[in-house]
C-alpha cells in the first residue's frame, strides 16, 4: 500500500516548536496513532521510522516527532525531563485533534513506552497503548546516565555520552523519572495494553516487561520479539512490530461503535462503499471486505469481484465432492481446489470483439481412493450448482433503481 509523509510541527508542552512527521496511509485513515521515540533518540531513528510506515501501509495515520531539545525541535534538552516528555505526547495529541483527528493508538519505545503510559490517561481518545522495550522503572536510565547525573549539581546541567554522543543533562531527569516511572501508575492506565519485548534485549531486560504486564489490569497482551535487539535494527523486526499492532489494536480503535447488523435473509447479499473502491459486504450474518489490487486503484483490502467469484466456484466444488463422498462412504480425507481465472478476448468472423472467461480448477483430493472413485469426484466436481449456473443455466440478472 502506498503511503506518503508530510512535516507536521507543533508547540510543545514548553512552547517550543517541536518537528514531527505524519505518516499517511493510501485511503482514508482507519484511526490515528502518535508514537513515542526512545531516550535521546529521535523521529527518524531506524525503529520509529519503519514501525510507524508499517502501521501507515496497515491504514493508520502515525504522528511521530522529536521531543524538546532533539532532532529538529526547538529547546534545550537539558532543561527538560521524564515529565515534559510525557507533556509533549499530550501537546501533540491536542495538535493532531485540532487539525485532524486525536490519537486512539499510543505507542511508545524504550523510555517513549514509559512516557506513553503516563501520558495515556490523559488523552481521552486513546483507546490503547502499546509499549516497545520499555522500562517499567528507573534502573535503565540510572544504567545509563545515573553516575553522572548523582555527581551533578543540583539545577547546573552537565555532558552525558550516550552511544557516542554528547547531551546536556541535569539531575532532575533522574530524580523525575524515579518519581513517575514507576510500574504502579498503571493502575490508573485506563486502557488496553500491549507490552512487546525481546527476551535477548540487553539495553532493557524481559524482566521490566514482566513487571509491566503483572501490574497492569485487563485487557492487557504480551508478545514476545523473538531474537529482535532493543533497537529493532533488523528491518523484519520492525515490521514485524507493526503488523502486530495493526492487528491487536483494531479491537480497540476501529469505528467508536461497533456497527451491529441484523442477519439478512437466505440468498441476499449487501454491498456498501467504504471508501474509494473498498466495500463492505454482508452476506446472512456474515461480514467482510471487497476491493480491487493497488494496480487497478484499489486499496487491496480484501478480494476482487472476480476473486470472489473464483471462491465461489471453489468453495461450492469442495463441498460438492466432500458431500457425495460422505454418502457414498468413501475414505475421503481431504479436498482442495486452485481456482484461475482469465480472460480473452477474440474478433469475431463478424468483426465483433468477444470477450471469453475461463476458469481452471485443478482439483486434489487425498486419502486411500482407488482410480474409480477418483475419476467419479472429478465427474461430480462438474456438477457442483456453481459450476453449472457459470456453463449451463440460463442466468438473468434483473437491476432497479430503489430509494
Amino acid at each position: 500500500m502506498t503511503t506518503r509523509t508530510e512535516k507536521f510541527e507543533f508547540e510543545g508542552a514548553g512552547g517550543d516548536l517541536l518537528a514531527g512527521r505524519l505518516e499517511w496511509p493510501a485511503d482514508e485513515p482507519r484511526a490515528f496513532a502518535l508514537f513515542a521515540h526512545c531516550f535521546t533518540c529521535g523521529k527518524d531513528v531506524f525503529a520509529a521510522t519503519r514501525i510507524a510506515r508499517g502501521l501507515a501501509a496497515e491504514g493508520f495515520a502515525v504522528l511521530r516527532f522529536d521531543f524538546t531539545g532533539l532532532g529538529g525541535s526547538e529547546g534545550d534538552f537539558a532543561n527538560t525531563d521524564f515529565s515534559s516528555n510525557a507533556a509533549d505526547l499530550v501537546a501533540a495529541a491536542a495538535a493532531l485533534r485540532e487539525r485532524h483527528q486525536a490519537p486512539r493508538l499510543l505507542v511508545g519505545h524504550s523510555l517513549g513506552g514509559a512516557a506513553a503510559l503516563v501520558a495515556a490517561p490523559r488523552i481521552d481518545e486513546v483507546r490503547a497503548v502499546a509499549t516497545i522495550g520499555a522500562p517499567s522503572d528507573p534502573t535503565h536510565v540510572e544504567k545509563l546516565v545515573g553516575a553522572a547525573l548523582e555527581a551533578a549539581p543540583q539545577g547546573r546541567p552537565v555532558e552525558v555520552a550516550l552511544a557516542g554522543r554528547s547531551f546536556r543533562m541535569q539531575r532532575g531527569f533522574l530524580d523525575d523519572v524515579r518519581r513517575h516511572g514507576r510500574p504502579d501508575r498503571l493502575a490508573e492506565l485506563g486502557r488496553a495494553l500491549l507490552v512487546m519485548h525481546s527476551p535477548i534485549d540487553e539495553m532493557v531486560s524481559i524482566d521490566h516487561a514482566r513487571a509491566l504486564f503483572e501490574a497492569a489490569r485487563h485487557p492487557k497482551s504480551f508478545v514476545s520479539l523473538d531474537d529482535a535487539d532493543h533497537m529493532l535494527s533488523r528491518p523484519g523486526d520492525s515490521a514485524y512490530a507493526a503488523r502486530v499492532l495493526a492487528a491487536w489494536s483494531s479491537r480497540y480503535v476501529g469505528d467508536e461503535e461497533a456497527v451491529e447488523f441484523e442477519p439478512l435473509p437466505e440468498h441476499e447479499v449487501v454491498v456498501e462503499r467504504l471508501q474509494g473502491l473498498h466495500h463492505r459486504v454482508r452476506a446472512g450474518r456474515h461480514v467482510f471486505d471487497a476491493d480491487e489490487p493497488l494496480s487497478l486503484g484499489g486499496t487491496d483490502r480484501g478480494p476482487a469481484p472476480y476473486d470472489l467469484v473464483s471462491a465461489g466456484l471453489g468453495a461450492c466444488t469442495a463441498m460438492t465432492v466432500e458431500m457425495y463422498a460422505g454418502r457414498k462412504q468413501w475414505p475421503l480425507e481431504g479436498v482442495a481446489v486452485h481456482v484461475i481465472h482469465q480472460q480473452r478476448t477474440d474478433t469475431g468472423e463478424d468483426g465483433k470483439a468477444r470477450r471469453t472467461d475461463r476458469f481452471e480448477r485443478r482439483l486434489r483430493v487425498t486419502g486411500p481412493l482407488d482410480a474409480e472413485q477418483r475419476a467419479r469426484l472429478l465427474e461430480i466436481a462438474n456438477k457442483c450448482p456453481v459450476h453449472r449456473t457459470l456453463t449451463e443455466n440460463e442466468v438473468a440478472v434483473a437491476t432497479q433503481l430503489v430509494d
